[in-house]
């Protein structure tokens, strides 16, 4: 399938031990494959290829796909294919580590850390969905201008019932003339009906005088940039007007960078700026994942379980519900039939103590399909 969006994937130590070049498995072939190999986990990677029978694999080949690229140049890879991990390069769980801690993920990097080795203590509460740590802050530097007001928060979803106008907070572009007046000394600019700029007014046309900007425009500007000054993250969700940067409005307030790592509410991913500069941004820095929150590990946790739940619903339950009643009697009859033919069947070598083989299973569904035909063809029945 190519490079899966996010799968749970292994590294094995008996193909590629520590000195060879790093590769991964999925689970599929951790099962086929390498079954009694010695494995490391990796939990789960974004955007990996299973390595498993190519180049890296000297005397493997894949029983599941035997022809493999030779290399999956789009893989990225670290510590962790040698079961390494953490900025202290140990393993884990790690036999000489007495100190009991918890091992955390970082979202970008997608290594894992000890929580006393991050920089900063995790919030006791552990009411935090994901975590930044050290150096993807310092590489994805834009993020602490976010940090203030989103990392260690939890940020309560913008809906219809939550919306600024039930917080008492209204936004308005219509201002009065004091406003108009104040907003105007403020900016430096005063407004001259001149003939010329009375006549654009008329025509809705803007003003092609020394002032260069319509009057209006400008006072609305202004009180724009005020409110997205004072709330720029809730503006700038809640209108579709304001194209303006959301990670520029913060850099322009003071915040502070620390070699630290940083801990994120379940919603924050949302939160960030999707302008034409900063999706540029994130592609150079190659962290555009972080505005997908199907990308987050707790998404692919909910897709598995939406998934077993499939998995464990009775298939010939579902094939009743979809016939009618007439349909329904008799596939219950034959399959009461089905199953009682076959536990007797089987009970045999149960009692004798023989394995059943592929043979036996044939030459069963032979008999039991000729005692069928027998039964249908016996006498036909006809109304009247």
């Amino acid at each position: 399938q190519g490079a899966v969006k996010r799968q749970a994937l292994y590294a094995c130590s008996t193909c590629t031990p520590p000195g060879a070049e790093p590769a991964g498995i999925c689970l599929a072939c951790s099962y086929e494959c390498h079954g009694t190999h010695r494995l490391f986990e990796l939990y789960t990677k974004r955007n990996f290829r299973c390595d498993c029978g190519n180049s890296k694999f000297k005397n493997l080949q894949c029983k599941l796909l035997p022809e493999k690229g030779k290399v999956n140049s789009g893989n990225k890879y670290n510590d962790n294919f040698y079961g390494l991990y953490c900025t202290c390069k140990r393993p884990y769980p790690d036999p000489e580590d007495e100190i009991p801690d918890e091992m955390i993920q970082c979202i970008v990097c997608e290594d894992w850390f000890h929580g006393r080795h991050l920089g900063a203590v995790p919030p006791e509460s552990g009411d935090f969905h994901e975590m930044v740590c050290q150096a993807c802050m310092k590489h994805c530097h834009f993020l602490w201008a976010y940090a203030p007001q989103l990392a260690g928060k939890e940020i309560p979803p913008l809906t219809k019932a939550n919306s600024l106008e039930d917080e008492g907070i209204v936004l308005k572009v219509e201002e009065s003339e004091e406003q108009k007046k104040e907003i105007k000394k403020e900016s430096g600019v005063e407004h001259h009906d001149t003939k010329e700029e009375k006549q654009s007014e008329q025509f809705n046309e803007p003003s092609t005088s020394s002032g260069s900007a319509c009057p209006e425009f400008l006072n609305t500007n202004n009180y724009c940039s005020k409110l997205l000054q004072k709330f720029p993250m809730e503006v700038a969700e809640t209108t579709s007007e304001f194209s303006v940067c959301k990670l520029k409005e913060l850099q322009s307030k003071p915040f502070v960078k620390k070699d630290t790592a940083t801990f994120w509410p379940s919603n924050w991913r949302s939160k960030l700026c999707t302008c034409e500069y900063c999706l540029k941004m994130y592609s150079e820095l190659e962290v555009q994942f972080l505005t997908d929150e199907c990308d987050t590990v707790l998404a692919y946790e909910n897709k598995g379980t939406s998934d077993q739940e499939t998995e464990r619903r009775d298939p010939l339950m579902d094939t009743l519900n979809s016939m009618n009643r007439v349909q329904q009697v008799e596939l219950i009859c034959e399959y009461n039939d089905l199953k009682t033919e076959l536990t007797d069947y089987l009970r045999r070598f149960a009692d004798e103590g023989t394995v059943v083989k592929r043979e036996d299973i044939q030459h069963f569904f032979e008999e039991f399909r000729s005692r069928k035909r027998r039964r249908t063809n016996r006498m036909q029945y006809y109304c009247s």
